[in-house]
């Protein structure tokens, strides 16, 4: 029950020690059901509905969200008055465990599976007796799902950072051919190598570091209106988008560095004209 506990309550309280012990006929509803019975903002606590043709008092409401794995949970009633109403004696016909981050999963259904067989004299080769179903295999299938996407997202990432440098590169090397006579004027002045090479590479810097920064700020909006439109309440499908701080001065860094090894090509492309044929160059 402790699981259960942490859904995320919107109206009222969860079932409490007081109402198993008393075998209390109150039930706890999801918010799903609550659509399907009663009117758009109607008070529900206090209320009463039928299940099987039984009263139960209406105590809480919880949100289920978008994500529904394993068995169904849109009613919550006292174990001990399911047991009372429906005649189960001390029959359970399902149980719920749940294990510490520390133990594996798998290995927890088996031992509860032997304890079990232990319990009720059944052979251990029965495989028949108990059925079972394991969240964690799910959540293992789903965690790496997750890990693919994530794969996904760097590798897209990247290789759209590279494709900007490129870009860059391109845009300079067009820079500098159509500057061959300002850069011709500037070596018969007296200007080095080095600095022309600097001019090109600080050029190129200054390029790819703003345009990280615009990126970074129009990620930054797309973000906030995404969140707006889709992180908003109880159906939200995605909750506070965000992107890690350390993966945008990443993203940053790598951009300037690679905008910074991009310029040496238009930079060395500058330093091999000759000053004599760039004046010479209508």
């Amino acid at each position: 029950m402790d699981k259960v506990q942490k859904k995320k309550m919107m109206y009222g309280r969860f079932i409490n020690q007081n109402d198993i012990d008393d075998n209390k006929k109150v039930v706890v509803i999801s918010d799903n059901i609550y659509k399907q019975i009663f009117e758009k903002d109607e008070d529900v606590i206090g209320e009463y509905i039928q299940i099987n043709s039984i009263n139960f008092k209406v105590i809480g409401m919880f949100s289920t969200g978008t994500v529904n794995m394993g068995p169904s949970s849109d009613l919550h009633i006292p174990f001990t008055t399911y047991q009372q109403i429906y005649n189960q004696g001390e029959k359970i016909p399902f149980m719920m465990i749940t294990g510490k981050p520390e133990y594996d999963i798998k290995q927890i259904e088996l031992d509860a599976k032997l304890l079990l067989r232990n319990l009720n004299n059944i052979h251990p080769e029965d495989k028949r007796a108990f059925g079972s179903f394991n969240l964690g295999k799910a959540f293992g299938r789903f965690t790496g799902f997750l890990t693919g996407m994530q794969f996904l997202t760097w590798f897209v990432g990247i290789t759209t950072l590279i494709a900007g440098v490129f870009a860059i590169g391109n845009i300079l090397l067009i820079t500098v051919k159509e500057r061959t006579k300002e850069i011709g004027v500037r070596r018969a002045l007296g200007a080095t190598p080095f600095e022309i090479k600097r001019q090109i590479v600080v050029e190129a810097v200054f390029i790819t570091l703003v345009a990280g920064l615009l990126g970074i700020i129009s990620g930054g909006w797309i973000l906030i209106i995404v969140d707006m439109l889709v992180g908003q309440g109880s159906d939200a499908v995605l909750v506070n988008a965000s992107v890690s701080i350390a993966v945008v001065f990443l993203a940053l860094a790598i951009l300037v560095v690679l905008g910074t090894l991009i310029g040496l090509i238009p930079a060395f492309k500058a330093t091999s004209i000759k000053p004599i044929e760039a004046l010479r160059e209508e």
